[in-house]
């Protein structure tokens, strides 16, 4: 049979069968992991790191060169195991977004007990791009809907709006992080209809319980943009390039200032009419009542309308409002006689 599918080696010319220095020959050695920041946008802080391989073999100068080699050679699954090794080893102390090839999933790597994935102690999100969830969609609705459920990993839609997609069957996937496709980020910030389309997309996701990340973000305005139609999440050029050791970020907006304390404690207003009042503030009325008015002391205005009852009933009522009683002003009391002696 002559089909390039049987073919279990690559050297570079999909037309030639050669000595083993295809994708089966490939090691931990020839494969290079590096590592890009995602940041929420909210906070500014690290969210996780996305792996992306680069072979050092000259005939796989790309990820698509060695991934298309890969295909043909039916050496998907094995490609993949070598590359989630390396990432977990290289970076152990971070959540991690790892691509997932649709062709692995047929070969069922991914669910064998002895993958890395199952040994990672941070968050693991595999990524599915929107065409191989249409096209392999039985294979994720059984392999990676059942790998996420056993070993505690996330599901990620990557490149979402890229034209595929069946919007139905994207959702019947329930994927916990949803990335926009690169074209929809790039100069959104000049491009109102865009920004309406993923402000929309945004908020679909957000009600179906995913979370969404705007990838190839690579100018301070169109962060500014994905921020304005609130996305969650970013990742780009303008925060950090893939790079081992993994990068410092540089995100380039304002981050919200900290509450104090104090406030960060204190109870949430409570509507009361018109007005916000909290359980430690004087209590307030409605702006169309009039507030009543509160006694203080040594205060004139404060004064109650009608005199306090005394010993002796006034003759004349005053057509002042009597002033609050002092020492000097109490009626003075009868006297008393003086004791006997004997009488204590």
């Amino acid at each position: 049979m002559s089909d390039d599918r049987l073919h279990w080696t690559f050297n570079g010319d999909p037309n030639q069968v050669g000595a083993p220095t295809g994708v089966r020959s490939i090691t931990g050695d020839d494969i290079n992991m590096v590592f890009q920041p995602i940041v929420e946008i909210d906070t500014g802080r690290l969210f996780a790191h996305e792996a992306l391989v680069r072979c050092k073999l000259p005939q796989y100068s790309t990820p698509q060169i060695l991934f298309l080699a890969a295909e043909k050679e039916r050496a998907c699954g094995h490609l993949g195991h070598i590359i989630r090794k390396q990432t977990f080893e290289r970076c152990q102390d971070t959540a991690l977004f790892v691509n997932v090839h649709p062709e692995e999933l047929a070969q069922r790597w991914l669910v064998r007990p002895d993958d890395p994935i199952n040994f990672h102690e941070r968050e693991v999100y595999l990524e599915i791009t929107e065409s191989a969830a249409f096209t392999h969609y039985d294979l994720c609705m059984s392999v990676l809907k059942d790998v996420c459920a056993r070993a505690a990993v996330h599901l990620v839609v990557d490149d979402y709006g890229a034209g595929y997609s069946n919007l139905a069957r994207i959702l019947d996937l329930n994927p916990k992080i949803v990335k926009l496709d690169g074209d929809l980020i790039r100069g959104i910030d000049k491009d109102p209809r865009r920004q309406m389309m993923v402000r929309h997309m945004v908020a679909l996701c957000t009600d179906l319980g995913a979370k969404v990340v705007a990838e190839c973000i690579e100018t301070v305005e169109e962060l500014k943009a994905v921020a304005d139609q609130g996305v969650h999440f970013a990742q780009g050029f303008v925060i950090a390039r893939p790079a081992f050791p993994p990068p410092e970020i540089n995100f380039p907006l304002a981050r919200p200032s900290q509450p104090s304390p104090v406030m960060k404690n204190r109870p949430p207003p409570k509507p009361i009419g018109k007005l916000l009042v909290r359980d430690s503030d004087d209590a307030a009325l409605p702006a169309s009542k009039p507030a009543p008015t509160i006694p203080r002391p040594n205060s004139v205005a404060a004064a109650p309308t009608a005199p306090r009852p005394s010993a002796k009933p006034s003759k004349a009522p005053s057509k002042r409002p009597p002033k609050r009683a002092t020492p000097s002003a109490l009626p003075a009391l009868p006297k008393r006689p003086p004791p006997t002696p004997g009488s204590r």
